[in-house]
C-alpha cells in the first residue's frame, strides 16, 4: 500500500501501542524530542537533528494536525490523532492524544463498503491502493464521484491518505467489519 504512514502516524503508533497515554514534542539543544507520558512519567523516544528532513516532516504533520484531528491506527485500531499547538521560550510545543474512533460497523453506508472492501481487496493483492481512475472504472462512476466519496471516507475516519502522495490510501476498518465485495 505504498508508504505505511506518517512519521507522526508511525511515532504514535509505536508509543500508544507500548502503553503511552500521550506524546509531547518539543525542541531542545538543536533537536526535535519526543516523549511518550504515562501518569506523571515521561521517556525521551526519539530525538531528530533540527536541520534534518526527519524533523521539518515531523514538525509538518504535527502543524497539519494541529489543525485538524488526523486518522491512524495504533495496535490495529482505528484512532483520531489531536494534536494541541502551544509556545515555549518561541518555540513550537506539541501534545499528541490518540483517542478511540467509533465502531466502523455503524459508520458507512452500504455504498461505502463496497468502496471499502475494493480498497482493502485491491491493496492485498497488488499491494498497493487503487488509482481514482480504476476506482472509477470499477464503479462506472465519474471523476468527481470517486473523488467525493475518498474524501467523505477520509472525513469519516475510515481511511487516511499521506498528503501529496499517490495511491496512498490506507483502510482503517479492520477486514472482518468489511462487506462482501459485489
Amino acid at each position: 500500500m505504498g508508504r505505511a504512514k506518517t512519521l507522526l502516524a508511525e511515532i504514535c503508533n509505536f508509543a500508544f501501542s507500548k502503553g503511552a497515554e500521550s506524546l509531547e514534542i518539543e525542541y531542545d539543544d538543536g533537536k526535535l524530542v519526543v516523549f511518550a507520558g504515562a501518569g506523571n512519567t515521561g521517556v525521551s523516544i526519539a530525538s531528530f537533528k533540527r536541520s534534518g528532513q526527519e524533523a521539518r516532516e515531523l514538525h509538518r504533520d504535527l502543524r497539519q494536525a494541529s489543525k485538524r484531528a488526523v486518522n491512524a491506527m495504533v495496535g490495529g485500531r482505528p484512532v483520531k490523532l489531536q494534536v494541541k499547538r502551544s509556545e515555549s521560550f518561541g518555540e513550537d510545543v506539541f501534545r499528541v492524544n490518540a483517542i478511540p474512533s467509533a465502531p466502523a460497523e455503524q459508520r458507512f453506508t452500504a455504498k461505502q463498503g463496497q468502496y471499502l472492501a475494493f480498497l482493502h481487496h485491491y491493496s492485498k493483492i497488488h499491494r498497493r491502493a487503487p488509482s481514482e481512475a480504476e476506482l472509477q472504472e470499477y464503479f462506472q462512476v465519474s471523476p468527481p464521484s470517486v473523488h467525493n466519496m475518498i474524501v467523505t471516507l477520509e472525513r469519516k475516519g475510515l481511511i487516511e491518505r499521506t498528503p501529496r502522495e499517490a495511491r496512498s490510501v490506507r483502510v482503517l476498518v479492520g477486514p472482518e467489519k468489511l462487506p462482501r465485495l459485489e
